[in-house]
């Protein structure tokens, strides 16, 4: 029974040793964010709503947050807890938002804070790497903030995707 211990803490130890001590991961940078947080915004403003739009880090940490002239006070936070919402649950908010309708097992996330289970929240992705999310708030009703939110990511698609 000891030499099965020893055995398997050397395979263990090898397993461990094997690995690389740092990795690299991907960030958009800010101009990048910021474009994106343009076009979201240029969309929503095309179908005549005022909206904020947030870009956050890969890491959920916010990089870019733009409001226009006219979008409420809430939307500034809306916006960026959709964003992060998108990033931390690896999803659209609006599929959060089916995910965790009341009677569903994954319904106690919505009491959780800066969760954001409505429409208007994605990630951005890029060559296979999750990247950073977008979130918009201020057009009527989640959907329309998601269609803004997709205009963002497509203004940046081609230059992240190499």
């Amino acid at each position: 029974m000891r030499a099965v211990a020893a055995i398997c803490a050397m395979v263990a130890a090898t397993a461990f040793a094997a690995q690389e001590p740092t990795y690299t991961v991907r960030q958009l940078t800010m101009e990048t964010a910021l474009q994106a947080a343009r076009a979201a915004l240029e969309s929503c403003r095309k179908a005549g709503f005022q909206i904020a739009v947030a870009v956050v880090d890969r890491s959920g940490v916010t990089q870019i947050v733009l409001r226009d002239r006219f979008a409420g006070p809430h939307t500034i936070d809306m916006a960026v807890d959709k964003a992060w919402s998108a990033v931390t649950f690896r999803t659209s908010t609006s599929a959060l938002a089916e995910a965790t309708v009341a009677g569903k097992p994954m319904s106690g996330i919505r009491a959780r804070p800066r969760v954001a289970a409505i429409g208007g929240g994605l990630m951005i992705e890029g060559a296979g790497a999750l990247l950073g999310g977008i979130g918009v708030s201020g057009a009527p009703g989640g959907e329309r903030d998601e269609a803004c939110a997709r205009a963002g990511i497509a203004a940046i698609q081609q230059s992240i995707d190499f």
